[in-house]
């Protein structure tokens, strides 16, 4: 094999998608609750995203930061008029962001000359595959023969703000979570517990640090799942996955004080809000910033949780136990491994993903309609039947 294999793909050959439905070479179709890992959040080969990406290729598909790109301003307007943010910076991927984010709180404490340096993060999290990525997750599947990890990071319980508090020491500069951890096994953050932690991070003095790279961009129903708390105001945020609907694109949200210590040179990105990107992102976020779309998203998530739990898990408790998650982030409870229910959900054609825990992952695009959902019940339960 000519690929690196660090990766364990399904047997599909995969050869186009139309909404929210894959199709493979021998022309089998399935009910795609993958959405790419949360990316495709307007289902595969929207009209919209395919005209805007021809309309954009035709004129000029890369010049580097180098030159004042018009959408980049348009697709930065809309998420600083809709969010916290200062200010945004682009970047290809979600752990660009995160770095971009650990980058921000070191230069914030070095202007104002403390030595300031270590961020808490969570037990169980995922933040992505770089190497300060994997140092800020801590988790031993991700850092085992890539040691030692960079310092300066320290894990504890998640949804724990007592244990938040009693590592904060002189050096403490940040809280880095995710708002809604998604590899980890589809848990939301305790609506107390991020007042929590923002009232310690306020009171230490230290940055507040929200990864939404996956739970972002209207997944949970708002355009960031901080929204959820209406107290919450966060330094910084980090999204991608959704923002670009299949083009790869991320951001990091910069409040007004963070923004200030990143002045010209301090970091940067070669593709990052490339012309193509910020077409295809500006015509998500004339989706996503829609209130009907996010009431449409939350309601459709109300109605599949509800479902899961009336007709899947009350008729087969020896496989599953119960269902979180918010909005179209879902997780569903294994009691059997999840990796043997997930396969006899690819019998009957239809996509989830693993997560942890012993949890199955269920992302489906944000554009998903009662219908799917019927189908996805009808699905499970004749695969879930055979078990």
């Amino acid at each position: 094999m000519s690929i690196l294999g660090v990766y364990n793909p399904l047997n599909i050959d995969v050869d186009h998608g139309d909404g929210v439905y894959l199709y493979s070479k021998d022309g089998t179709r399935y009910l795609d609750f993958t959405s790419g890992i949360g990316v495709t959040s307007l289902g595969h080969s929207h009209p919209s995203l395919i005209s805007a990406l021809k309309d954009q290729a035709e004129k000029i598909w890369h010049c580097s930061n180098l030159f004042n790109i018009e959408k980049q301003q348009i697709v930065a307007d809309k998420i600083t008029k809709n969010s916290f943010a200062q200010s945004v910076f682009f970047c290809n991927s979600g752990t660009e962001a995160i770095e971009a984010g650990i980058k921000v709180i070191r230069m914030y404490f070095n202007d104002r000359k403390e030595k300031k340096y270590k961020i808490i993060c969570a037990k169980n999290a995922f933040h992505g595959r770089t190497y300060g990525a994997i140092s800020a997750s801590g988790k031993s599947k991700l850092t085992q023969g890539f040691e030692p990890v960079l310092e300066g990071f320290k894990q504890v319980s998640f949804n724990d703000s007592k244990e938040i508090k009693k590592n904060i020491d002189k050096e403490t500069a940040a809280i880095m979570i995710e708002t809604v951890q998604g590899e980890g096994g589809i848990t939301p953050a305790e609506k107390q517990y991020l007042k929590d932690i923002q009232k310690i991070a306020k009171d230490n003095e230290i940055l507040l640090f929200f990864d939404e790279v996956q739970c972002g961009v209207g997944r949970t129903g708002k355009f960031l799942a901080t929204e959820w708390v209406k107290e919450l105001n966060p330094n910084l945020v980090a999204i991608a996955k959704g923002i670009g609907g299949g083009f790869p694109t991320g951001a990091l949200l910069l409040d007004k004080k963070t923004t200030k210590s990143m002045p010209q040179g301090s970091h940067g990105s070669t593709f990052g809000g490339n012309p193509l990107a910020m077409a295809v992102a500006n015509e998500v976020l004339n989706f996503v910033l829609n209130k009907d779309f996010l009431d449409h998203v939350r309601e459709i998530g109300y109605n599949l949780r509800k479902l899961l739990k009336d007709e899947i898990i009350s008729k087969f408790p020896h496989l599953v136990s119960g269902v979180r998650g918010i909005g179209l982030m879902i997780g569903l409870e294994a009691v059997e491994k999840n990796e043997i229910l997930i396969e006899s959900l690819v019998q009957e054609k239809f996509l989830t993903v693993k997560a942890g825990q012993n949890v199955i992952r269920m992302l489906p695009p944000l554009i998903l309609e009662m219908k799917h959902v019927e189908e996805a019940i009808l699905k499970i339960d004749k695969a879930f039947s055979k078990l």
